[in-house]
């Protein structure tokens, strides 16, 4: 699974992108291509636009390997990171280009834009969490059953399995708070 990869795997296919490898480039799409674009999508709800903002985002990564720091979290953060700002920076542009009286106001785009945030924060806690709560979440959630339920399937006493689900809510519950303001990378942020 993309998320339980490695930090020297993300290091590895950095340096192989810098050498210009094409393989490189398809085994990172094959492996995030589907959240980059769910993610764009979150954010624009036009698959067209956020068919776009994928091919921008992989289109980046190949013409600049080395934007990316290992240091500062994984690839997949990093990409998750670069699609929200492409996405955000294309329905800014969107809304600014059309003066229509049906156009959102500011403040609804500055909402929606928060909420696609919130969802996006939130997917990607989910795929980041440990598979024990991951699991524990799934069955409460999907599978519409309670602790005891979920014990039971897991093959886990009562008390693992509230622990499990209690830490797995905590964490998602992190998924409205604001992070920090980064800085885009340079160039990034406008038409690619």
């Amino acid at each position: 699974m993309a998320n339980d990869a490695p930090p020297r795997w993300d290091r590895r296919m950095q340096q192989r992108l810098a050498r210009g490898e094409a393989a490189a480039l398809g085994e990172l799409y094959d492996r995030y291509a589907s959240l980059v674009h769910h993610l764009a999508h979150r954010v624009l709800e036009d698959e067209p636009a956020a068919d776009r903002v994928t091919r921008e985002v992989f289109g980046y990564v190949w013409e600049n390997p080395d934007a990316y720091d290992p240091k500062q979290g994984s690839l997949r953060s990093w990409m998750a990171m670069l699609t929200h700002r492409q996405a955000v920076h294309r329905l800014r542009r969107a809304q600014s280009a059309s003066a229509d009286e049906d156009a959102p106001t500011t403040e609804d785009l500055e909402e929606r834009i928060r909420e696609a945030s919130v969802a996006a924060r939130a997917d990607y806690i989910v795929t980041s969490m440990p598979a024990p709560l991951r699991a524990a979440l799934e069955l409460a959630y999907f599978d519409r059953r309670d602790y005891r339920q979920a014990a039971a399937a897991l093959g886990v006493t009562e008390d693992e399995a509230r622990r499990r689900l209690r830490l797995g809510l905590q964490l998602l519950s992190t998924a409205h708070v604001q992070p920090p303001r980064a800085v885009s990378p340079p160039g990034y942020g406008r038409a690619l």
